[in-house]
């Protein structure tokens, strides 16, 4: 699904001179790395803080012991998501409540949001899936009106630009009071083990959010609030600080690649390719296509059977996942979810696809869709 060696071969001298200077100089916690890589990525996405922890689901978390939340606090979410989204809301004793996508972008409805609110909702953890925003205009409006927070979940979506009405733009992740990003090594800025990112305009949430990340700490051995240990190593950053310089060209790549994907497959009997939505550009973390139910997991291993790699992302959706029964989850009529979770399925999606790759990989697909 993602070639890494052949990346890793194009940025190799580089990256191999940056972690070649973290080991001699042996400063692997924080250091001169983390902090460089913080201020570049607030620079790339021109926001105020960026805090550098130790992975995406460790940000969310952080995001949320951060604004306050407290057991049985409701947050709104979609069921149509990566489990880590909605896992954390529960390890804190806070309520998922999961709603419905909009069909076109797999993102969160805001429509359904508005639905779902109680006086008990203190939250919205809206998803840009797959690499393409939710409606975050609509969305802040909602939590304007009703006093929510918002956490985005930009973990699929680092480097995506959101266009309000009025014509500003501004980078997913900076949008809600906290945005909260992954640097796993498969995403489009990935390192090479464990990482991740907070992001906020606001100053004092950023002090707090900060100190939750190391022990509480607002200095060594002063803890002011239970927090966790959650860093970025030096290493990760140094490769992620050259791989930022890089993320323009990779999305750049994934994009040239979706129009391929898309000239290969839109004109397919039964077949839907990705829509774009109209406020936001699209930077492909994956390039998910609709398909039959009833031949889509045949399809799956037919491409298996040919040496190509797809994911279905996600089979099971969050409400119908065991950890969630004590919530009756299951009981929610989301059928949109339900609909996706029957169709999609994910071809390979990176940065260094060659020609005769791509061909190959378009010529079956559409021999099995076509047969």
């Amino acid at each position: 699904m993602v070639d890494l060696v052949t990346q890793y071969e194009k940025i190799k001298p580089e990256v191999d001179a940056a972690i070649g200077e973290v080991v001699a100089k042996a400063q692997f916690i924080n250091g001169p790395e983390v902090h460089a890589f913080q201020q570049e990525l607030e620079k790339y996405l021109e926001v105020a803080h960026v805090i550098p922890c130790a992975n995406g689901t460790d940000a969310l978390q952080i995001a949320m012991m951060g604004l306050g939340l407290q057991p049985g606090d409701e947050v709104i979410t979609p069921s149509f998501t990566y489990i880590a989204t909605t896992e954390v809301i529960a390890l804190l004793g806070l309520t998922p409540v999961f709603v419905e996508v909009d069909p076109a972008t797999f993102c969160i409805d805001p429509q359904a949001i508005k639905a779902a609110i109680t006086p008990k909702t203190k939250a919205i953890v809206p998803v840009h899936l797959y690499g393409q925003a939710a409606n975050m205009e609509a969305i802040l409006h909602i939590a304007n009106e009703f006093g929510l927070f918002v956490i985005e979940d930009n973990a699929q979506a680092i480097g995506c630009d959101y266009t309000f009405s009025d014509g500003r733009t501004a980078k997913t992740g900076t949008l809600g009071h906290a945005g909260c990003t992954s640097f796993f090594p498969s995403k489009n800025l990935g390192c090479f083990g464990d990482g991740g990112a907070l992001m906020t305009n606001d100053d004092a949430l950023a002090a707090k959010l900060r100190r939750i990340a190391n022990h509480g700490q607002s200095k060594r051995y002063y803890h002011d609030e239970v927090g966790c240990n959650s860093r970025l190593d030096a290493i990760q950053a140094a490769v992620l600080r050259i791989k930022l310089k890089e993320l323009p060209r990779y999305i750049q790549s994934r994009q040239a690649l979706a129009e391929a994907y898309d000239q290969a497959f839109r004109h397919l009997p039964g077949v839907q390719v990705p829509q774009r939505a109209t406020y936001s550009n699209h930077v492909f973390h994956q390039y998910t296509l609709q398909v039959r139910p009833e031949i889509r997991d045949a399809l799956h291993r037919f491409l298996e059977e040919k040496a190509i790699p797809s994911m279905i992302y996600y089979p099971v959706p969050a409400h119908r996942q065991k950890m969630f029964e004590a919530f009756h989850a299951s009981d929610l009529n989301l059928p949109i979810t339900d609909f996706l979770t029957e169709r999609v399925i994910s071809l390979p999606m990176h940065t260094e696809m060659q020609a005769d790759q791509l061909a190959y990989i378009c010529t079956s697909v559409t021999s099995f869709l076509e047969a």
